[in-house]
């Protein structure tokens, strides 16, 4: 069968008649269709390294919870074929798209990444989920309407307020993570309970206030500092309960050198700060 023409990609394009689209970055491609209808008013970022075991799932999952939202699969090289199987999916659902980026560069870099792109198609809402389907998609379409209800500026799934909990966790993963809340909270004068959490809804026009090419952060402390930094600057943050179920495929990426990086820049933070 010959190949068929790509079609445009709507996250790179513009949708003047006539328009050219911006250029590519030679650090990053992307790959697939993207929406065919109406430009969605939400971009769903599901950073990936080494996932494929769960990308299937979790994608299939996210585009039954909020159909009409696009999703945008920021895969850093995974050695085990995720950013193959991305361009697959893509191929056939024209929601998805991915950007495929030269080498793992850590979280908060794919983020921002993916907040760009969010930025510049001039999405309302873009939304954190982790693809190792710990974040239950099915909680999205709640969080999505408490942002909207509200204009909260983030709405993060919280694992650590009334209704919340966590699932399949061993004792120390709990301490470790309760701990390093409530020492955020306390040396950031912070009032989130789960400043770590990875699940959230940003709006859009929050994120273009703060100065994203100062964010340091490439571990989980990137969480810490983008939901400071909006509290700080007076924004409304909210913080909806979820069930947080530990990955059954694949392997954790936390590791001692993530959390260091994130106690040693929240301590740092909070002496600046005084």
């Amino acid at each position: 069968m010959p190949d068929q023409p790509e079609a445009p990609d709507p996250l790179a394009a513009a949708d003047a008649p006539g328009a050219s689209a911006p250029p590519r970055s030679p650090r990053a491609s992307r790959r697939g269709r993207g929406p065919r209808s109406a430009r969605a008013d939400v971009l769903v970022v599901l950073p990936t390294y080494d996932e494929v075991s769960s990308l299937a799932g979790v994608l299939g999952r996210l585009r039954q919870a909020v159909p009409d939202a696009a999703v945008l699969v920021v895969d850093d090289a995974s050695p085990d074929g995720t950013g193959e199987l991305a361009d697959r999916l893509a191929a056939d659902d024209p929601h998805v798209t991915v950007l495929h980026r030269p080498a793992k560069e850590g979280l908060g870099p794919a983020y921002l990444a993916g907040f760009a792109v969010a930025l510049e198609r001039g999405v309302r809402y873009v939304v954190e989920i982790d693809a190792d389907g710990s974040h239950d998609p099915a909680e999205l379409p709640a969080m999505l309407a408490l942002a909207r209800g509200t204009g909260a500026d983030l709405v993060i799934g919280s694992r650590w307020v009334r209704g919340g909990r966590v699932v399949n966790w061993p004792w120390l993963r709990r301490v470790i993570s309760r701990s390093g809340n409530a020492y955020a909270r306390r040396v950031l004068r912070s009032g989130i309970h789960d400043i770590t959490a990875g699940y959230r809804v940003y709006r859009t026009d929050a994120l273009a206030r703060l100065d994203l090419a100062g964010v340091a952060s490439h571990g989980y402390g990137f969480q810490v500092e983008l939901a400071w930094r909006l509290e700080r600057d007076g924004a409304l943050v909210l913080e909806h309960p979820i069930r947080f179920v530990e990955r059954a495929t694949g392997r954790s990426k936390m590791g001692p050198g993530i959390v260091a990086e994130a106690l040693w820049r929240v301590t740092w933070w909070g002496l600046r700060g005084r």
